[in-house]
């Protein structure tokens, strides 16, 4: 296939990213870990986007990691792969602390890391044809990376049953399981994910920016760690611009004006 093998574009102030390698089903070789990473990069600094939903093209949302490209790494060097287990870090990591609202679109199957990527989006939203799960065990691999998030967003219980089984969950499972927010018929899929992300950015978007940063930051940390630091995020938040203009639209019975990020 030709053609980039991201999609961008852009309804209002929410962008929406296409992963576009449909013949391979969006699986995750370095082309595309790059320009999802980049994108990321991009959209956090660009103060005229306020959420991102993210899909993929064709009858699959995310395989996972591309098995040809693993295959070639059979016969790489060492520092080869670990050059491209660093390409992936630098993808989880940028989606994880994306610092706006970020909607999965999920018409189809989300496995491995098509599945760490939902799992590091905000709202997910699936449609009855959406399947997840973390098959890597199965060819012999290991979800060393995205089980970290996978453990952190379900638990590690749960968290151990998909990982170790390899077996992947319809959408009514994913949803009681936590892996997925809603059901959404198929044809209402990306309207209602261009809801949720404009329902989103009804707060202000440096208080966003903060509240998700404090999940990503805390979670994990000692519990006294975790209430120091999220203490002095309460301590600038008290003073930040956004506060102030919220105080006063709420008093002035009026709409907030907020500032960029």
């Amino acid at each position: 296939m030709t053609g980039p093998v991201l999609l961008t574009d852009k309804m209002g102030a929410t962008a929406i990213l296409t992963m576009n390698r449909p013949e391979a089903r969006n699986a995750l070789n370095p082309e595309l870990v790059e320009a999802l990473t980049a994108a990321f990069v991009r959209l956090a600094a660009d103060d005229t986007v306020r959420a991102v939903v993210l899909s993929g093209a064709g009858p699959a949302f995310c395989g996972g990691a591309d098995l040809k490209t693993l295959q070639g790494l059979q016969t790489a060097t060492s520092s080869q792969n670990m050059a491209d287990a660093a390409r992936l870090k630098a993808l989880f990591r940028a989606v994880g602390a994306f610092p706006k609202p970020l909607v999965a679109a999920v018409h189809g199957p989300a496995l491995a890391g098509g599945c760490g990527l939902v799992s590091l989006c905000d709202v997910v939203l699936a449609s009855p044809h959406a399947a997840f799960g973390y098959p890597e065990v199965r060819i012999g691999f290991v979800a060393a990376i995205v089980m970290v998030f996978l453990a952190r967003q379900i638990g590690e219980r749960r968290a151990k049953r998909l990982l170790l089984s390899g077996r992947a969950v319809g959408t009514e499972e994913a949803v009681a399981l936590g892996l997925a927010d809603r059901a959404v018929a198929a044809e209402d899929l990306m309207e209602q994910a261009l809801g949720e992300a404009l329902a989103l950015q009804r707060g202000a978007p440096g208080a966003l920016a903060l509240t998700k940063a404090i999940l990503w930051r805390t979670s994990g940390m000692p519990l006294d760690s975790a209430v120091d630091w999220a203490g002095q995020i309460n301590t600038f938040a008290r003073t930040d611009p956004d506060m102030r203009e919220g105080l006063e639209a709420f008093f002035g019975g009026r709409k907030p004006n907020w500032s960029p990020p």
